[in-house]
């Protein structure tokens, strides 16, 4: 699912806690991130549209939880990147991350603990 950079901060906002009203999400993402109120509602009516959001009447509110799981939307957009940037492959992009120092022991090791398990 094609999720804005944008967007993908209301989801945030959702997936740490849910449901929501608009009003709460307005709170916890437009000061944050300085963007008015009527922005925080856009980007919910987009979330809506694409299915990654339902949104439920609840007397005058509205309540939103999000229908699209995060782990599920990090693999895609991990799958996308590995894609569009590394061929497809895995290697080259872990090998970009070890040559850049940006990776720490703990990473590295729980990097080689993932792999032992996989073999």
């Amino acid at each position: 699912m094609n999720i804005s950079d944008s967007e993908s901060r209301v989801m945030e906002a959702l997936w740490r806690e849910h449901p929501l009203t608009s009003s709460e999400l307005v709170e916890r993402v437009a000061a944050p991130e300085g963007w008015s109120p009527k922005t925080v509602r856009t980007l919910l009516d987009r979330l809506v549209r694409k299915s990654a959001v339902e949104r439920e009447r609840l007397g005058r509110l509205y309540c939103y939880r999000p229908l699209l799981d995060r782990n599920t939307w990090i693999r895609e957009k991990a799958g996308h990147l590995v894609d569009k940037h590394f061929g497809g492959r895995l290697a080259p992009l872990v090998a970009a991350f070890a040559d850049s120092e940006s990776l720490s022991d703990a990473d590295r090791d729980e990097i080689l603990r993932l792999l032992e398990k996989m073999q």
